[in-house]
Formats: C-alpha cells, structure tokens, sequence
C-alpha cells in the first residue's frame, strides 16, 4: 500500500514562497502520475498541477500557471511543488496525489477521481 507524506505548509505572507514535499513509498512511483491538489474552507477540491514526464511537460490550473512550479525526484521518491509570488486566494490545505497504477491513461489527470491514493494534506496560510 503506497502511502503519501505532505511537509512544507505553513504561514506566509503574500508574495512570499512556500516548497511542499510530497514523500512516497512504494517501488512503482518513478513511473507514477502524481498530483497536487488544495481545498480552501467551503470549497471543493480542485487541481493545482501534476507530472509524469512519459506523458509530457508537467499541467498548471491556469491560476497557478507562472507561479508554481512542480518537479519529482526519484531517486527520494519525493514531489515537490515549488509557489512563488503567493496570493491571499492560495490559502488552502494542499493534497498530494497518486494516480493508479496501469490506468491506462495517456494524459495527465485533471480530476480527483483520477487519482486513488492521498496524503493527509499540509495548511498554506497566506497572509495578505
């Protein structure tokens, strides 16, 4: 059972940058989609970017694009997302994402239902 390790929330203010780390077990996640999601109060989950580079340049939610910046390293079984220039509106707590093993896909998934397997999430507070 692979299982997923958010780090790196905390408190900032605006414009300032925050690094989140996704750690992973499991021997099948350098061929694995992962994904990064965030939920603010009130709000349903929505997708923020994911990577796997067998199926091309990493995706941006379109109000992340320029800012946010995702990457994965292997060898630490590790993904990371990288914001910069945080906004107030960035505020949520952040998920990261597996998608299942030989699904079949082609493309990146943009929807929670593509992906089975999540952390327990880490608090961004940008302050304003």
């Amino acid at each position: 059972q692979v299982q997923l390790v958010e780090s790196g929330g905390g408190l900032v203010q605006a414009g300032g940058s925050l690094r989140l780390s996704c750690a992973a077990s499991g021997r099948t996640f350098s061929s694995a989609t992962m994904g990064w999601f965030r939920q603010a109060p009130g709000k349903e989950r929505e997708f923020v970017s994911a990577i796997n580079w067998s199926r091309g340049s990493p995706i941006y939610a379109d109000s992340v694009k320029g800012r946010f910046t995702i990457s994965r390293d292997n060898a630490k079984n590790t993904v990371y997302l990288q914001m910069n220039s945080l906004k107030s509106e960035d505020t949520a707590v952040y998920y990261c994402a597996k998608e299942p093993d030989y699904s079949g896909r082609y493309y990146l998934p943009r929807s929670v239902h593509g992906y089975d397997t999540w952390g327990q999430g880490t608090q961004v507070t940008v302050s304003s």
